[in-house]
């Protein structure tokens, strides 16, 4: 039985012509990433070197979640993620898109983290603490006891999603589950997580913090444990409705003629001038996002967004 997607295979473009990938859509994305993470196209070439070459395992956990952030990176196009993941990137364990289940799907995940040359975890959702974790169960371990003894055996650790990053919507209170984010739940065991918060974030911010661990490049966080090339500017320093806001020029209502016409939507409930993220300029599956399409931002991958920041639709 096949229980695991690869473990490090070697294979590369090969297998992604195979799956319906051209070469062109192919560099297209990896150009995308290496533009997102503030290195250029000429980067590029380097990102699918990382993409095509030997990678680690990736062990990919859910926790206390509602699986959006799964669903945006699913739904990334050229490529389309699923052939990027089953023939390119080593994704051994998730328990959304895997085959295996029960006995088969657990035997993976330890297959995964006791490989030799070691392993990558993604974590996407809180962790439910109260009552020693008991208020969330997978394979009859609690959240909390699969995220200790896990994440630290990682060579890196990724928190996909605010609520894996700081607690999320779990956290909201009165939070009767006493739901955490990665680092808080493991901080005695000596884990810093690399955060991309989003409600979902977009899934470049995940492939370009992938890819600047398997070149080598540097991450550098900010205080919420983000990576600043991702993370180092407002969205009100990068939106394309700024120059309204700087002209004084705010959209009344949502249905408004201003509105249509790209106003500043900070009297709508705007939260970008305190929100640190890259949507205008990564734009999910390089189309559009929430404030182009309309949609004030929320402040989605700020600690504690669902209590600081709301209510959203006022400033």
């Amino acid at each position: 039985m096949r229980i695991a997607v690869g473990l490090g295979r070697q294979r590369g473009e090969k297998e992604l012509e195979a799956s319906g990938v051209n070469r062109r859509d192919f560099m297209k994305f990896c150009t995308a990433v290496a533009v997102t993470m503030g290195f250029g196209p000429a980067f590029a070439t380097d990102v699918a070197a990382a993409l095509t070459g030997k990678r680690p395992s990736v062990v990919y956990l859910h926790e206390a979640e509602c699986t959006g952030c799964s669903e945006a990176l699913l739904r990334t196009v050229n490529p389309f993620i699923g052939p990027l993941i089953l023939d390119t990137i080593s994704l051994d364990y998730h328990e959304t898109i895997m085959a295996a289940a029960g006995e088969a799907a657990e035997a993976a995940l330890e297959q995964a983290v006791a490989n030799p040359d070691g392993f990558v975890c993604v974590v996407e959702g809180a962790i439910p603490t109260a009552d020693n974790g008991k208020f969330g169960y997978i394979a009859g371990h609690t959240m909390l006891e699969t995220v200790r003894r896990i994440v630290p055996k990682a060579k890196l650790t990724v928190c996909m999603g605010t609520c894996s990053a700081y607690g999320g919507v779990q956290a909201a209170k009165p939070n009767p589950t006493q739901a955490k984010g990665v680092n808080e739940v493991c901080a005695d065991l000596g884990v810093k997580a690399v955060c991309i918060p989003g409600c979902p974030p977009n899934p470049l911010n995940l492939v370009g913090t992938l890819v600047a661990y398997l070149t080598g490049k540097p991450i550098d966080l900010d205080e919420y444990n983000r990576p600043t090339m991702f993370y180092g500017k407002t969205i009100h320093e990068q939106c394309e409705r700024k120059k309204h806001f700087d002209a004084g020029e705010f959209a009344p209502s949502f249905n408004s003629e201003e509105a249509r016409n790209g106003w500043c939507l900070y009297d709508l409930g705007c939260k970008g001038p305190s929100t640190y993220n890259n949507c205008p300029k990564a734009l999910f599956n390089q189309t559009n996002w929430p404030v182009g399409a309309g949609h004030p931002c929320i402040g989605c991958s700020e600690p504690g967004f669902w209590d600081e920041l709301s209510p959203f639709y006022q400033n």
